[in-house]
């Protein structure tokens, strides 16, 4: 299972929230860069960094942030956050997102994001499928979609989609433990229609012992903030989880 550390961005330094309020916000460091040289100097080869600003206002903001972040570390960059056109897509691609993470977008303009995923292919291009209770969240979080999670990632799944990141937003920034039970549901409702997923678990990793778990239900990857932030999880015990697995 890949562990992608993540770096959320608002106005260029290293900040997390809880539940996506941006009201929590709580700076950790003022240097992304600095912060992603520490994850590589540790073996770690994915990063997920979300433009917080740009999901606030709608289009790509950080594109500095990433370029930089990409230009002189060797991490491959999931990038999201307010990509809402193929120009935002553009920009990310071009300031080195291996790849991106699309989430209101699928909801709100389906024939945009099918479309980049025919142009782009299925391997740059995540569904950011963020829930609460098993019904999809757009806009930050502040809005509810009406649509059910498990139908949404399964419609996705048959438009060629294969990297799906959940939240489930209740546990994000609360270090309270993923949501296995969730997790297990999307994994065996996908095997049994005989779909092909790389589930990333996302909110609420709290300690380490959760990551082997993870790993053990199926998921592909596993992205964690706030416990390495809050110093819950140790550089050192990703880098041995990543050695020896």
């Amino acid at each position: 299972m890949r562990i992608i550390p993540a770096i959320d961005i608002i106005e260029g330094k290293c900040v997390r929230l809880s539940k996506g309020d941006y009201s929590t916000s709580k700076i950790y460091n003022d240097d992304p860069l600095e912060v992603a040289k520490q994850f590589e100097a540790h073996g770690i080869q994915n990063l997920h960094l979300v433009d917080l600003d740009g999901a606030k206002s709608k289009h790509i903001v950080n594109y500095r942030i990433l370029e930089k972040i990409a230009g002189k570390t060797g991490l491959q960059i999931d990038f999201g956050g307010g990509l809402k056109s193929d120009e935002d897509l553009r920009i990310a691609f071009e300031s080195g997102a291996k790849q991106i993470t699309g989430g209101s977008i699928a909801v709100k303009d389906p024939e945009i994001f099918e479309n980049w995923i025919s142009i782009w292919g299925n391997d740059r291009i995540i569904l950011g499928a963020d829930a609460h209770d098993e019904k999809v969240a757009i806009s930050g979080w502040i809005e509810d979609s009406g649509k059910d999670l498990l139908p949404f990632i399964e419609d996705y799944l048959n438009k060629g989609i294969q990297y799906v990141i959940c939240t489930d937003i209740a546990r994000d920034g609360m270090l309270q433990g993923p949501s296995f039970a969730l997790y297990e549901k999307i994994l065996n409702a996908t095997k049994e229609a005989g779909q092909e997923i790389s589930l990333i678990a996302s909110g609420g990793i709290s300690e380490f012992s959760e990551l082997p778990k993870l790993a053990t239900l199926g998921c592909e990857g596993a992205i964690l903030g706030k416990a390495f932030y809050e110093g819950r999880i140790s550089l050192k015990q990703l880098e041995s989880y990543i050695v020896n697995g």
